[in-house]
C-alpha cells in the first residue's frame, strides 16, 4: 500500500511515477514496483529537483520499466489494432520467415526454438518495429495533411521515427516528428495526437492558449482525449 505521504509526478513516456521521501536519502533512486516507478528521494528535494533527476536518466527508466513490464514474444503474442496486425505461427522451415505488407505481419517460427533467448527477442521486436514504421510512413502523413488542410495549418514537413518516450513532436521550423507507435493507438487517439501537434504550430508551448486552440481542433474534448492517451505508451506492449 503506498504512504500517506507518497507524492506522484506524471512524466511522458514514463507514466506516474511515486514519490518517496526518506530523511536518510543523499540521492534519487528508482525502482520498479507493480509496474510502476518508485522514486526515493531526499527529504527536503523539491520537485524541479526531482524532474531534472528523471530528465538526466530518461532513457535508463524507460529501459528499466521496460524490461519489468515487456511479456516474451512467442506464439501467444499478437497485435490486433485497426491499422496493423501481427500474428506469429508455428512454421514448418528451420528458420523465422516473415511476411509483412500493408497493415499486417506474419512471422512463422520455426518447430525448433527458445523464445526466452534475449537475443531471439531482440531480433524480433526490431523486425516489428521496423514493419510498424513502413506502416507509419504510409498511414500517418496523409492523415496529417487531411488534418491539417481541414483546418488551415500550415506545417513544414513530417518524419516517422521509432525512439520511445513521445508520440509526437513539432519544432520552432514547424516540422513535425511522429512516432511509428502511433498505428498501434485506436484511431481516435491518432487523430488526437496529430491535431495536438498541429496546435503546436502556433502555440510551441502548452499554456492555455495552446490547450484552448485544442480544444477548438479536438470539439472541446482536448483534456478527454489527452487522459485517454495517458493509458499507452510506446511500445510493442501496450495492448
Amino acid at each position: 500500500m503506498p504512504n500517506s505521504k507518497d507524492q506522484s509526478l506524471f512524466v511522458e513516456g514514463l507514466g506516474q511515477i511515486r514519490v518517496r521521501y526518506n530523511s536518510r536519502a543523499k540521492r534519487f533512486v528508482f525502482r520498479v514496483k507493480d509496474n510502476e516507478l518508485v522514486m526515493t528521494a531526499p527529504r527536503y528535494s523539491t520537485t524541479r529537483e526531482q524532474l531534472k533527476a528523471i530528465d538526466t536518466m530518461f532513457n535508463e527508466l524507460q529501459s528499466l520499466l521496460d524490461r519489468s513490464a515487456e511479456p516474451l514474444i512467442d506464439l501467444n503474442y499478437k497485435i490486433d489494432t485497426t491499422y496493423f496486425k501481427l500474428q506469429i505461427k508455428q512454421g514448418t522451415g528451420k528458420q523465422f520467415l516473415a511476411q509483412s505488407e500493408l497493415g499486417s505481419m506474419v512471422i512463422a517460427a520455426p518447430a525448433e526454438v527458445d523464445f526466452e533467448n534475449k537475443d531471439l527477442q531482440e531480433w524480433l521486436k526490431k523486425v516489428i518495429i521496423e514493419a510498424l514504421r513502413r506502416n507509419a510512413k504510409i498511414i500517418l502523413p496523409p492523415r496529417l495533411y487531411m488534418l491539417a488542410k481541414r483546418n488551415n495549418i500550415t506545417y513544414d514537413r513530417v518524419r516517422i521515427n521509432t525512439s520511445k518516450g513521445r508520440w509526437g513532436s513539432c519544432s520552432q521550423k514547424k516540422s513535425i516528428n511522429l512516432s511509428a507507435y502511433l498505428v498501434l493507438l485506436p484511431e481516435h487517439l491518432i487523430d488526437y495526437v496529430l491535431l495536438h501537434e498541429l496546435a503546436h504550430i502556433d502555440h510551441m508551448d502548452h499554456s492555455e492558449h495552446f490547450w484552448n486552440r485544442l480544444d477548438l481542433l479536438t470539439n472541446n474534448q482536448a483534456l478527454e482525449l489527452n487522459a485517454e492517451l495517458k493509458k499507452y505508451k510506446t511500445s510493442l506492449f501496450n495492448l
